[in-house]
């Protein structure tokens, strides 16, 4: 039993390392553009002065999300990364690599407090502690999800803390009494973190529903919407002061400089107004969740009694309630990887085949850390390391990248000056072949090739997958160079399965950095059609 012990400290030891040490290489896989979008592209161009491309989200004129978390994570990172270029030993402009590392490398640090809250709820809940900790850090949603700057992985590290917070109150005790009150600062907290996870992701309540039901009703011989109601009360004050810090951090955010204080109420009247939503739905849900019978099945001894009941409700119930929306993805889902790792650690559940697991989270980390639009992170470096070493130094050069089927290049990456920048980032999304042709046709003629004081150096380059290279044939323009970087797989355009099978694999699974001269004809000059920022 110690040695069995021991071992499973070791190996949580050394998936513990390649969490951290995988983050430093780092992954090239390109999850979904709401890693970039939604954090470190907007705080890049806050807080470095850098060239980016602001989502709409974030424009005063249309704020849709908070900028608390941002400001927190990745601009915090990116706020010593400025500190370093001015006053580190060696000062200049950081690299493409430490804008991407540097929030990441945050998140990978905050991860550890999923295991640190594994450590404190897995005996609580019955589940072998060790053997938790050992599926949750080799778990591939621990190792490329939780490493990210998504909004999803703030979520789920609010949700664990909130099973934290309910813990000893749902599983101190199998025989049903009234608990004692509990510390104000546990209250203040608990209201503290809902009230976070809200203004976070709205969906928070989805997960927050089992685990504040549980809290409310321990003890109630007939739980009611009523007696639920008066126990959530004490969660109010730290709800309300959360919630008064969330308000005024976007509102001075948000606001425009001339009309600070209307600023600030519109975004107050729009928060509260989304309070007010927000406890509606969770109403409506508790009243069903009541009147489906669930209190008085919850009451009976035997479920009290058994942690796999209260763990299935934490697991599915926020699993049909999110299944209801009709946008769904796979990463909203992330905050259940706890509630899963402690039913799979339970100590009297069978262990999960362990050649199974690890050949799933093999593959699982390799498909989304590694191969999933793989080549467009590192495409960026290689495009940033061109821009900065200019073919002619002394020759002025406008450099046009253009980027077809592939998801929204960040281009904080490439690290631009916000003003002034020679370059030009064109995404042509999923455009077809003669809309391509037609926006490099225009490309070419580029006003800024025939300024006064001489033509300047012009550069055009497209990056496209190796499934749609065939595309650039039809445009007849002269290849330059061609650099591969390898391995990239976009799930838009697949590859076919004879092309894999074929010598050409390694070609149809690679990304193509073309680098394009003038078409030698006189084509007419037509409007580029809008693209997406």
């Amino acid at each position: 039993q110690f040695d069995m012990k021991m071992a499973a400290r070791v190996l949580w030891g050394s998936l513990s390392l390649l969490r951290l040490v995988w983050c430093l290489l780092p992954q090239t896989g390109y999850v979904h553009p709401d890693e970039f979008f939604q954090s470190p592209e907007v705080m890049a161009e806050d807080v470095l002065g850098i060239k980016a491309a602001r989502p709409w989200e974030f424009h005063p004129s249309s704020p849709c999300r908070t900028v608390v978390f941002p400001l927190l994570t990745s601009g915090s990172a990116f706020w010593l990364l400025r500190l370093w270029e001015e006053w580190g030993p060696w000062p200049g402009p950081v690299s493409g690599y430490a804008l991407l590392v540097g929030p990441r490398l945050l998140l990978t640090s905050l991860s550890f407090a999923l295991d640190l809250a594994v450590y404190h709820v897995a005996p609580r809940w019955g589940a072998e502690r060790w053997n938790a900790l050992v599926l949750l850090s080799g778990s591939y949603v621990t190792l490329v999800f939780y490493t990210r700057t998504f909004s999803n992985a703030i979520e789920g590290l609010l949700f664990v803390w909130l099973l934290v917070l309910v813990s000893p109150r749902v599983t101190g005790s199998c025989t049903p009494k009234k608990p004692a009150p509990g510390p104000l600062w546990h209250s203040w907290l608990l209201g503290g973190v809902m009230a976070a996870g809200f203004f976070n992701r709205p969906t928070f309540l989805a997960f927050a529903l089992v685990p504040l039901f549980l809290w409310g009703t321990y003890g109630a011989t007939n739980p009611s919407l009523k007696s639920l109601t008066k126990e959530a009360l004490v969660l109010l004050p730290g709800a309300t002061l959360t919630a008064v810090g969330f308000v005024a951090v976007d509102s001075c955010y948000f606001s425009s400089p001339s009309r600070p204080i209307n600023g600030f109420l519109l975004f107050g009247v729009l928060h509260a107004h989304a309070l007010q939503a927000a406890w509606q739905q969770l109403r409506a849900c508790l009243q069903a969740f009541i009147q489906m019978g669930f209190p008085r099945a919850l009451a009976a001894r035997s479920l009290q009694s058994s942690p796999r009941s209260h763990l299935l409700l934490l697991y599915f119930m926020p699993l049909a309630l999110l299944s209801v929306f009709s946008h769904q993805e796979a990463r909203f889902l992330i905050p259940l990887l706890v509630p899963l790792v402690l039913l799979c650690s339970l100590q009297t559940q069978l262990a999960p085949r362990k050649g199974t697991l690890v050949l799933c989270n093999a593959l699982g980390a390799l498909f989304f850390g590694c191969l999933h639009q793989g080549g467009l992170v590192p495409g960026l470096g290689h495009l940033e390391q061109v821009v900065r070493a200019p073919a002619l130094p002394r020759v002025p050069t406008h450099y046009t990248l253009l980027f077809t089927h592939t998801y929204m290049p960040p281009r904080h990456l490439l690290h631009l000056p916000g003003l002034g920048s020679p370059v030009e980032v064109v995404d042509m999304g999923g455009a077809e072949d003669q809309l391509l042709c037609q926006a490099l046709s225009n490309l070419t003629r580029q006003p800024a090739c025939h300024v006064a004081g001489g033509p300047w150096l012009c550069r055009l380059f497209v990056v496209t997958p190796g499934t749609t290279r065939s595309a650039m044939k039809k445009c007849s323009f002269p290849l330059k160079n061609e650099t591969l970087i390898f391995p990239h797989l976009t799930l838009e355009d697949p590859p076919a399965l004879s092309s894999l099978l074929s010598g050409a694999w390694r070609y149809h699974l690679s990304l193509h950095i073309l680098e394009l001269g003038e078409k030698p004809d006189n084509m007419t000059e037509k409007p580029l059609p809008k693209t997406q920022p």
